[in-house]
């Protein structure tokens, strides 16, 4: 039977309490730079001068600014390629490990798997970067010595229209991130030993298992990764920053990526800040879609 409990005077100021410095700080150093964000984009502002107010004016100049427009394109198709690289290959490594009979093995692979996480995303940029250079690159020299291919027919990864978007995507294989990873075995360990147990009687095995009992049971896991997805998608901008510059033309640049060249190269914060609300928006109504059709019956 449902009850509520009743908190005393003191219960309740003693958690106010002890509540009350995370709140400050989250409000300090989360919500109040968001806010200021949001206002900022309705000026003209170039960081250091008082910022002047012209409404709607950065939103319809962003909209109708061709390289803004360019960025989207090639969001869209890095997210739909880092997408489903990040979301399956991280699934079926969590089903080869959870398919171990031995705990003991299990704790082995989870600590592999950890390990490269410790590696600064810097280390990982430079080496991938050195892998896809067209003259000293392993990629090249695997193609041009291993399979014989002429040196002139070898693309030029990063620096062709075609290949660069492809190529980013291609980072970090065999995409088995060990955060990731870890959230769909968290998900595959909580499922009923029973339900498992049951399944096999009824001859549920295999793959059939998978779609039938284990995906179903880590929509949570599946949802929230989704989303995490989107997110670091739309903010990237380390990756096409040190690797492309946005190059070759445009053809590698994204949102985050024009934010900070509207902001620090450009000097124009007040366009650079409508950039990050009009990605706010975005990330927040996918987030509440992916939560709407994620939902379990």
């Amino acid at each position: 039977m449902a009850f509520s409990k009743r908190y005393n005077r003191y219960q309740i100021f003693t958690a106010l309490v002890f509540l009350a410095p995370m709140m400050l700080i989250l409000l300090g150093f989360s919500y109040y730079p968001a806010l200021r964000a949001v206002i900022g984009s309705f000026t003209k502002w170039n960081g250091f001068d008082s910022p002047v107010f012209v409404g709607l004016r950065n939103y319809i100049t962003l909209f109708g600014d061709r390289i803004f427009l360019i960025s989207l394109r090639n969001v869209l198709y890095w997210s739909i390629g880092s997408m489903l690289v990040i979301m399956i290959a991280p699934f079926i490594g969590a089903e080869l490990m959870f398919s171990l009979k031995s705990g003991r093995a299990q704790y082995v692979y989870r600590v592999l798997f950890i390990i490269p996480m410790v590696v600064p995303s810097i280390v990982t940029i430079m080496i991938w970067t050195f892998i896809y250079d067209p003259v000293l690159g392993i990629l090249n020299r695997f193609l041009t010595d291993i399979f014989h291919i002429p040196r002139e027919m070898v693309p030029n990864w990063l620096g062709d229209p075609r290949w660069v978007i492809p190529s980013l995507i291609f980072i970090g294989f065999p995409w088995l991130s060990g955060m990731n990873l870890l959230i769909y075995f968290s998900g595959l360990q909580d499922i009923s030993l029973d339900v498992l147990e049951y399944a096999m009687i009824d001859g549920c095995t295999g793959l059939n298992r998978i779609v039938r009992i284990h995906l179903p049971l880590i929509m949570g896991q599946v949802r929230l990764l989704f989303i995490l997805g989107i997110i670091g998608t739309l903010q990237n901008l380390t990756v096409p920053l040190l690797m492309t510059d946005g190059g070759p033309g445009y053809d590698s640049y994204v949102p985050g990526l024009y934010m900070y060249v509207k902001a620090f190269r450009q000097g124009d914060f007040g366009m650079s800040l409508t950039i990050a609300t009009f990605m706010f928006i975005v990330i927040f109504i996918l987030t509440l879609v992916s939560r709407k059709f994620g939902k379990l019956e």
